[in-house]
């Protein structure tokens, strides 16, 4: 319920962003939106899910959090995300590290001196643990602290999970809308895939076995969640992380989420409610403050919502 009313009906609040056009190490470019804040204030960088933005529900609710606190935010839209279309034949994806090794660099050197703080949501959450277990010590040159939102940290398990019963419902949402992404990918890069199998695919192994996968240099679908997951890289992270979970995510299954080795460095929260992205609170139709405040708290040194 939680999953599926958040992002249409909850309340986010207004926020007014500043975007910038960053292009990439290899002549692509992404949008970036910012909240501005004065040149002492921390800033929290945001990675979003998939086929989201910087306007998801839980984004825009963050960004009416820094506000309030007189915090700097950094919303990154991944390739192809935030309505601005890439020039090259790619895409984003769940493991993409060095995708994310490039953005925070980035980030670094535009704010040097700064605390920064990194969140990543649901995909993205995925991809920034994955830099960060990778990185080790490195990372803390560039973030002081970081989150992962309901993460797929086992994209295998998930993709699994996402096969089963009702939840086949997530699996077809994605589904559809991950292939009207494609068909834009289609007429600008024509060469890009064989997309008479793109656009037969049934499930996400299907999509991702014939777009995600070629399009990113992996053999296949099985080889791509597994190297792009995070799970085997959490026990090396040394930023201090919050990994936030629900019992009832209906996307993420709980159970790869605890069976992971995790570091030391890592405070896990796992709610009992609050379904995938959505943790509402407050009396009809909900607010979705209860992510924005734990982050800010966990990032001011308080563990407590």
């Amino acid at each position: 319920m939680q999953t599926i009313w958040a992002p249409f009906f909850a309340h986010s609040g207004k926020v007014s962003f500043r975007r910038e056009l960053w292009t990439t190490p290899d002549q692509d470019q992404i949008a970036v939106d910012w909240i501005d804040a004065p040149s002492e204030a921390p800033v929290v960088i945001l990675f979003h899910g998939l086929g989201s933005s910087s306007r998801g529900h839980y984004a825009l609710a963050l960004a009416v959090a820094l506000q309030q606190r007189g915090w700097a935010g950094c919303f990154i839209n991944f390739r192809g995300c935030g309505g601005i279309d890439n020039r090259l034949p790619r895409s984003y994806h769940a493991g993409d590290s060095t995708e994310i090794a490039w953005m925070l660099e980035k980030v670094a050197g535009l704010l040097p001196g700064r605390q920064r703080y990194g969140v990543g949501v649901s995909l993205g959450g995925n991809a920034l643990l994955k830099y960060l277990g990778e990185q080790g010590s490195t990372a803390e040159q560039v973030l002081s602290k970081a989150a992962g939102v309901c993460a797929p940290v086992d994209l295998v398990a998930t993709a699994e999970f996402l096969q089963q019963g009702s939840i086949r419902f997530y699996n077809r949402y994605f589904l559809i809308n991950m292939k009207k992404t494609a068909r834009r990918f289609q007429q600008r890069h024509p060469e890009m895939a064989d997309w008479t199998r793109v656009f037969s695919a049934r499930n996400l192994y299907d999509f991702d076995e014939y777009f995600t996968a070629p399009v990113h240099g992996f053999a296949g679908a099985q080889a791509f969640w597994e190297k792009g997951s995070s799970a085997p890289l959490l026990r090396h992270i040394q930023v201090p992380t919050l990994l936030l979970h629900s019992e009832d995510d209906p996307i993420v299954p709980i159970a790869s989420v605890r069976a992971a080795v995790l570091s030391p460095s890592i405070m896990p929260c796992v709610t009992e409610h609050g379904g995938h992205v959505g943790f509402m609170t407050g009396p009809f139709p909900g607010y979705l403050d209860w992510i924005p405040n734990t982050l800010l708290n966990y990032f001011e040194g308080r563990n407590s919502a």
